[in-house]
């Protein structure tokens, strides 16, 4: 009896120059396609004629397109980040968190609060039919609120934020905050919803600063 084929990433391979830009290039063709017609109604031809490559090349860098979805889900965690950084370094203060949060507002508004947030969208479509991908995404937005929990927990070492502050659970509310307040931005197509919610998650940290 034959075993069948294991899906997913292949193992971590070395690569050439020229390798690791054709891997980026259809890891960057398939975030893309992805993010405007799902994982689902993104084919495989699709990121073909996207990247200019053959689908031979796709199987090789990722196995199938599962191994494609996880890559494309950490590129776009990674993307995420870098773009939000030096800001989300630095949200120990409540000037800090409040601008951070206002600068994603202003790009919902800048793409007319279409798409709502790259790794929501993966999430709302992946998380409950692809084991593999929802621990994906547990370890994505870890590594988005992890941030936040550090600036909160900086504060409350400094003596600024109440030592009842539960940090972890008001950094979890504040990323939910942002992921609920896309997704109804999205819909509405205004950027009021974000805001209205990311504003109330940070009025009630700011009523635990120590006066």
């Amino acid at each position: 009896m034959s075993t069948p084929a294991k899906t997913g990433e292949p193992k971590r391979q070395r690569l050439t120059k020229g390798g690791r830009k054709t891997r980026d290039r259809i890891i960057e063709a398939a975030a893309e396609l992805m993010f405007h017609r799902g994982a689902g109604g993104t084919s495989i031809p699709d990121i073909q004629a996207a990247a200019g490559v053959s689908a031979s090349q796709i199987y090789h860098y990722f196995g199938d397109k599962q191994g494609l979805v996880l890559a494309v889900i950490d590129h776009q965690t990674d993307t995420q980040l870098a773009q939000q950084r030096p800001l989300l370094d630095n949200l120990d203060s409540i000037e800090a968190l409040r601008e951070w949060c206002d600068r994603a507002g202003s790009r919902q508004d800048a793409r007319g609060c279409e798409g709502g947030c790259e790794i929501g969208s993966l999430a709302s479509e992946l998380a409950d039919g692809d084991q593999s991908a929802r621990t994906r995404l547990v370890s994505a937005f870890d590594r988005w609120e992890g941030p936040i929990r550090s600036g909160l927990a900086r504060m409350q070492a400094r003596g600024e934020l109440s030592e009842r502050a539960d940090t972890a659970a008001l950094a979890t509310a504040l990323l939910a905050a942002i992921q609920g307040g896309m997704l109804l931005s999205q819909v509405r197509r205004s950027s009021t919803a974000y805001r209205q919610a990311v504003s109330a998650v940070i009025d009630h940290i700011e009523s635990l600063l120590v006066r």
